[in-house]
């Protein structure tokens, strides 16, 4: 018999896994658009190496039940973000590995989902793979971008905004000593 062949943007979920068929590949950066978009400005997905991922369907017996459908989703991305404190970019690399368990409904996804530490997702007609390896890469990426020790000083901007002055001038006011004044009744 033949083996199915399957396409990743329309992919057959419960066949794949069924047959324990697996998929790899890779896809340029700049066409995952939402992860294009994260882009620090001055390096663009264009400059970014091939996103690198893997499929795999599995199906775990279980004693006195109905057998469990599994996707493992792998991939590997050279991403490059805006620092948050330097505002150049920085270089991330994003490594998924994940299982995700199918079910037959959304309501076993969700009541299942609640009570375990697994992925559970409802179990749909076809699988846009592409989608669902962009969401993961997405969902991987830090919160708050940053070199651990940024390229270039950082310049404080309270040492930007004094004047290069004898010493003792340009000091201001403590704040909390003119809110002091004012509770005693006095002025500012």
């Amino acid at each position: 018999m033949k083996p199915r062949a399957f396409v990743p943007e329309k992919l057959d979920l419960a066949a794949f896994i069924h047959d324990g068929a697996s998929l790899a590949g890779e896809w340029p950066a700049a066409s995952l658009e939402r992860l294009a978009e994260s882009a620090a400005p001055d390096a663009p997905a264009q400059g970014w190496p091939a996103l690198h991922w893997r499929l795999q369907g599995e199906t775990r017996p279980v004693k006195g039940g109905k057998a469990q459908a599994w996707l493992q989703v792998t991939a590997q991305v050279e991403v490059a973000l805006t620092c948050q404190r330097c505002l150049k970019p920085v270089h991330e690399h994003v490594d998924i590995g994940r299982w995700i368990r199918f079910v037959d409904t959304e309501a076993e996804a969700a009541a299942l989902d609640a009570d375990s530490d697994d992925d559970v997702l409802a179990m749909p007609r076809h699988l846009d793979a592409r989608e669902l390896i962009e969401d993961e890469v997405l969902l991987a990426l830090p919160l708050v971008p940053r070199h651990e020790v940024c390229p270039e000083p950082l310049i404080h901007v309270d040492d930007a905004d004094e004047p290069a002055g004898e010493e003792g001038e340009g000091e201001r006011p403590n704040p909390f000593a003119a809110l002091a004044a004012l509770k005693r009744g006095g002025s500012a």
